[in-house]
């Protein structure tokens, strides 16, 4: 999985256009990184960014950012309705794919360090990063702003985790708040009343905080408090939830307003059907949910998955269709059209430029990419078909299962074939891009030729660059064997336990992946021929004989159960 972070830092700047524009330009300096949104206020002269990208890029642009900030912006002339404590306020890491909370929050921890290190700007490390337990609040980190940063830096027990003394870097640019947290989802849920009262009770049943508890179980009874006066509270039902309720103009009705700052405690789906089951419990109706924002794309995966499964459906459909299922099931589009491309953050994170030329192969129709292949251009050539192959066999084979997961009569078996379809999408997904993987292994040895070779040095350089880019050509068929060799058992459990009407198609997926196999040897072979240095040609030789075999043989044990075999 791609590792990807958000970070959403707020800078005490949001009148002077000039300063947020040059703080924008430090941090989308940084390649990989893409700002998504820039949210200037004027009455909290405060300016939320919110950008994402790969783990070391985002941290980089983060401390980009904090140096424009350091430079443009003095705490000592700052005034706003927002509190606030430095130039750059806080600065939260947030992981979206393939990185833990755990690793933004080392990850944070390291950056404020560096921040008090090379820019002298005290900081204060909160929430997931959090050297102290009740920094984890960052109320706490925050308190008494600006202006109580000279009394609190010299206090031993709540001066910055990195700073010293209150000297004239400090001043101008306060203290910063750097921190890591989960994901936090804005989600609003339409309600059939216009009743705000209403809408409030449902909030109160469902958020963490709950309500207050008063006699009777009533509204509007007399507030209990405990032996020592403090107010008693009785929790809501979802953790890591913080909501209300409100009528909204545009509209016409009442909304429950979430924010789920904990997306693995709670999912967006199960908030959903939460909220739902509170209000049906109050004679109300969720007609649908609203996302304020963006989200990662695997909170509607996780979303489309989990209705499926209450469907007895197999899981192992597209991306895209899994999505369409969770944006149905919730309504996301009740009250306007919803676009996963504007509102799911890893697409949008896609430079349809850069991605017209990665996959450009795979974009093409299949009348496109035969008459590209009968081309006099050398690529795509026969390491791509055979990745085509191998896709299709692995497709083939996800189709029998998600037939058979259909199929009148076996429902009870739904999850046992919706297993085999998942482990097939995987395959046809890492297939499919070793289509265009292929094609460009060749170009970069073609782009070695137009190296200079003039003298020892540049003769140097260019055969060592032959010898990587003909061994990454020998290594990317490799792995198109690799994967249709994973789509072969796939083929044998559908032909032997299948849909019986699809065991000739099980037989063709697996007559396809052989070839995938065989067709992708031969460019591991010829392509391997090329090293100079016989010694990384050897395993790669070796490993792709011993798929050859074992493709070969679960061919024909595929064949057998079909009644294909000779």
């Amino acid at each position: 999985m791609t590792r990807i972070i958000e970070c959403v830092p707020n800078y005490s700047e949001g009148r002077d256009r000039g300063v947020i524009d040059a703080i924008v330009s430090a941090i989308a300096s940084v390649k990989e990184v893409k700002v998504l949104n820039v949210d200037p206020g004027e009455a909290t002269n405060r300016t939320v960014v919110t950008f994402v990208g790969p783990p070391e890029s985002v941290v980089e642009a983060a401390f980009r950012g904090a140096a424009k900030a350091k430079e443009k912006i003095d705490m000592r002339l700052h005034h706003g309705a927002h509190p606030r404590s430095g130039a750059t306020d806080v600065l939260p890491l947030i992981p979206i794919s393939g990185i833990t909370l755990e690793e933004c929050a080392e990850l944070a921890r390291k950056l404020a360090e560096r921040m008090y290190k090379e820019l002298g700007i005290p900081c204060y490390c909160y929430e997931a990063a959090a050297f102290k337990p009740e920094r984890k609040n960052l109320a706490v980190c925050r308190a008494g702003e600006y202006e109580a940063l000279p009394e609190k830096m010299a206090d031993p027990e709540r001066k910055p985790d990195f700073g010293g003394n209150f000297d004239d870097t400090a001043a101008r640019t306060g203290a910063s708040n750097v921190g890591a947290r989960n994901f936090l989802v804005a989600v609003n849920f339409n309600l059939n009343t216009t009743s705000t009262r209403r809408a409030m009770a449902v909030a109160f049943d469902v958020r963490e905080k709950g309500r207050k508890a008063r006699e009777g179980g009533s509204l509007t009874g007399k507030l209990l408090k405990d032996a020592d006066g403090n107010q008693i509270w009785i929790p809501g039902t979802l953790k890591g939830c913080k909501a209300i309720g409100w009528y909204i103009d545009e509209y016409g009705i009442a909304q429950v307003s979430m924010n789920i700052t904990d997306i693995d405690a709670t999912p967006l789906h199960l908030a959903y059907e939460e909220v739902s089951r509170a209000a049906a419990a109050r004679g109300l109706r969720v007609t649908g949910a609203e996302i304020v924002g963006l989200v990662p794309k695997k909170v509607l995966l996780e979303a489309g998955r989990f209705y499926l499964e209450k469907q007895q459906r197999s899981l192992g459909i597209s991306e895209e269709e899994i999505i369409k299922i969770a944006v149905k099931s919730m309504s996301l589009d009740d009250l306007k059209p919803f676009d996963p491309k504007e509102k799911v953050i890893e697409y949008l994170m896609e430079d349809p430029a850069e991605m017209a030329v990665k996959e450009r192969l795979v974009r093409m129709s299949v009348k496109d990419f035969a008459a590209e292949t009968a081309s006099e251009s050398a690529a795509p050539g026969g390491g791509s078909v055979s990745a085509v192959m191998g896709a299709l066999g692995a497709a083939l084979a996800t189709m029998v299962a998600n037939l058979s997961a259909h199929k009148r009569g076996w429902d009870e078996r739904w999850k046992e074939f919706s297993d085999v379809a998942e482990k097939g999408q995987a395959l046809v997904k890492e297939l499919t891009a070793l289509v265009d993987e292929d094609t460009a292994a060749f170009n970069r040895i073609m782009d070695v030729f137009a190296m200079p070779k003039g003298t020892p040095e540049e003769k140097a350089a260019r055969d060592k660059a032959m010898e990587e880019a003909t061994l990454y050509a020998a290594s990317v068929p490799l792995k198109t064997m690799e994967a249709s060799l994973k789509a072969l058992p796939l083929a044998l459990e559908m032909a032997q336990k299948g849909n019986p009407a699809s065991a000739s198609d099980a037989g063709v997926a697996a007559l396809a992946a052989t070839a995938a196999v065989r067709g992708a040897a031969m460019n591991v072979r010829i392509n391997a021929a090329g090293l100079k240095d016989g010694a990384p040609a050897a395993p790669l030789l070796e490993r792709a004989s011993q798929i050859e075999a074992e493709a070969l043989a679960l061919q024909d044990k595929v064949l057998e159960a079909v009644g294909l075999s000779k």
